[in-house]
């Protein structure tokens, strides 16, 4: 474990917020995903200013943290390392087959079965849309593919998937990194992409909303940063590799998925495409202008030798700061 120890003082608060019954209850839930006041207060069969309390309690300890998403406060185990490693090491010490805990999980898999039937309603309102545009270019279980051979299999520690839509990347990589965080204006695809890191066992990864030319998240923070199919809905794409790289830490990796340029104008009209895909001089540039180093670009032609196709390209930079090793 690592990280600042705690002061004597700072770890007697720790363990008195921790020992409690419903607050232990509370860390066990959240071990699992990110958690809003009124799924905790329909899984502990507690009134919200009750479980409120307690949240508040375990925030002032750093055990948890909360993060915003319009009118809904989401909670989830603090990223505290010493925090965190506590908060795992008294959930692990716990008797999995107590009743009490064992009926939490059976309420929290039914706010999950709730979770995906909204998904599974926004997705059947939008799939004709979405398989009108898939037919267009190269199968995308081959787009992941190179998706995977770009990035390689070395582990890292942290990965921003900005625009993370359904949260393919976050699962995709998962294996991959230690922490994971999704971001997305759109609350309907945040849903879904809970719905599916839930079901793909993933609870080392986040998603919250925010703003893709704002990102609610630190700077020089992440190994690997990734934007996949979202550049072209921008009015301003150029800021958002701006704001990108910020979020980069030194000899940190951005990862661009976009449309080569083409001229199918339906894809405006019809499906909100500001920008008709982009060229390499367009994106290197961009890069180049945020403090990148382009370091590899990738053409996937469309199947079946498509002559009005979309070709994907995969554009991938890095930051060129050298990352200075912490003596201790």
């Amino acid at each position: 474990m690592t990280g600042k120890p705690l002061a004597l003082e700072e770890m007697v608060e720790v363990l008195k917020a921790a020992a409690e019954p419903s607050r232990l209850r509370i860390l066990s839930l959240l071990a699992g995903g990110d958690l809003t006041v009124s799924d905790l207060t329909s899984i502990l069969n507690q009134s919200q200013p009750r479980v409120s309390r307690h949240l508040k309690l375990l925030s002032e300890a750093g055990l948890i943290s909360r993060y915003q998403e319009g009118s809904w406060a989401y909670f989830r185990l603090s990223e505290a390392p010493i925090q965190q490693g506590l908060s795992r090491a008294l959930i692990g010490w716990q008797d999995s087959q107590d009743p009490l805990l064992l009926r939490d999980q059976e309420r929290l898999a039914q706010v999950k079965v709730e979770r995906h039937e909204r998904a599974t309603a926004y997705f059947s309102a939008n799939a004709e849309s979405w398989d009108q545009i898939r037919s267009l270019h190269i199968d995308e279980t081959m787009v992941e593919d190179a998706l995977r051979t770009i990035i390689g299999e070395q582990n890292f520690q942290s990965m921003l998937d900005i625009g993370t839509g359904t949260g393919r990347l976050l699962e995709m990589f998962s294996p991959l990194y230690v922490r994971g965080v999704g971001i997305d204006i759109n609350r309907d695809m945040l849903t879904v992409a809970r719905t599916n890191l839930d079901q793909a066992g993933v609870a080392h990864a986040q998603v919250r909303q925010g703003d893709i030319y704002a990102l609610p998240v630190d700077r020089d923070g992440y190994d690997l940063v990734t934007i996949h199919q979202v550049l072209h809905f921008l009015d301003e794409p150029q800021s958002a590799i701006r704001e990108a790289a910020r979020a980069l830490r030194p000899q940190g990796r951005l990862l661009v998925v976009d449309f080569a340029p083409h001229d199918l104008e339906f894809l405006r009209d019809e499906h909100a495409h500001l920008r008709l895909g982009f060229s390499d001089e367009q994106m290197t540039g961009w890069m180049k202008a945020a403090g990148l180093e382009p370091e590899k670009s990738v053409a996937l032609e469309p199947q079946g030798g498509q002559a009005a196709g979309l070709v994907i390209k995969l554009w991938l930079a890095r930051d060129p700061r050298m990352l200075i090793a912490d003596a201790a």
